[in-house]
C-alpha cells in the first residue's frame, strides 16, 4: 500500500520544482505567486495548505467557492481567492465579498457585473489562444479591445490567462501570451498548471495554478 503524501511533502515538492524552473530562467521564484487549485478539495483539506502559507486560492466553481469561503474566514491569515472558471454573470455579486482577483474575464457584460458588485476589482484577462470552442477566452486579436474597455469601468486589469490546447506543446502558447501580455503593458500571467508549470514559468508566468501536484488526483 502506497504511502500518503502528507501536505507539508506535497508542498515542497512543489516549491522545488518551481525553485528550479525559476533558476534555469534567471528569475527569483519569490516573484511567482503559487495558487492551489481547489476544485473538489475540501476545506479541512484546503486548511492544511494555509497552514503551511499558502494563502492564494483559486475556484472553478461559484458554489464551491461560496461553499467553502466561509469556513475558512475565520483563520489568522484568510485566503486570498481568485476566481479560475467560467464566470456567469448572475453569480458575481455573491462572490464580490469573496473574490480577490477575477481571473478569467473573457467579455465585456461580465467585467460591467463586476464593476456593479465590486468596484475597482482586480482581474486577468483569459486568453483563448487557440480559438476552441469548449473554453472560455476572448480571441488573441479581440484582448487590446477588452482590456480598454475593462479599464473604462474602472477595473485594475492586472494581467492575463490562459489554458494551452490541451495534448500540445504548452511553451510556445505561454512565449505568445508573455508577448502579449507585453504589448499590452501588463504585468500579471497566469499559466501553468500541475504538468506543465515549470515551463511556464521558463517562459514568464507570474502566477501558476497547481492543483493535483498538491491534493493529489481528484
Amino acid at each position: 500500500m502506497a504511502r500518503v503524501v502528507t501536505a507539508a511533502e506535497a508542498l515542497a515538492g512543489v516549491q522545488a520544482r518551481l525553485a528550479d524552473a525559476a533558476r534555469r530562467a534567471g528569475r527569483d521564484p519569490n516573484d511567482i505567486t503559487l495558487l492551489a487549485a481547489t476544485k473538489t478539495v475540501p476545506a479541512e483539506r484546503i486548511a492544511a495548505i494555509l497552514d503551511l502559507g499558502v494563502l492564494d486560492l483559486g475556484e472553478n466553481r461559484a458554489q464551491e467557492l461560496l461553499a467553502k469561503a466561509p469556513q475558512l474566514m475565520e483563520r489568522p491569515t484568510p485566503p486570498r481567492w481568485h476566481f479560475v472558471g467560467q464566470l456567469q454573470r448572475n453569480k458575481v455579486a455573491a462572490l464580490a465579498p469573496w473574490v480577490s482577483c477575477w481571473q478569467s474575464v473573457d467579455r465585456e457584460p461580465a467585467g460591467r457585473a463586476i464593476a456593479r458588485h465590486a468596484p475597482g476589482a482586480r482581474v486577468l484577462v483569459e486568453v483563448n489562444q487557440a480559438g476552441e470552442g469548449q473554453k472560455g477566452g476572448c480571441a488573441p486579436g479581440e484582448t487590446a479591445k477588452l482590456v480598454d474597455e475593462l479599464r473604462e469601468l474602472g477595473l485594475d486589469v492586472a494581467g492575463l490567462m490562459t489554458i494551452p490546447p490541451h495534448g500540445d506543446d504548452p511553451r510556445a502558447w505561454f512565449a505568445a501570451l508573455r508577448e502579449l501580455g507585453g504589448n499590452l503593458g501588463v504585468h500579471e500571467l497566469s499559466m501553468g498548471m500541475t504538468d506543465d508549470f515549470e515551463i511556464a514559468v521558463e517562459e514568464g508566468a507570474t502566477i501558476i495554478r497547481v492543483g493535483r501536484a498538491l491534493f493529489g488526483s481528484r
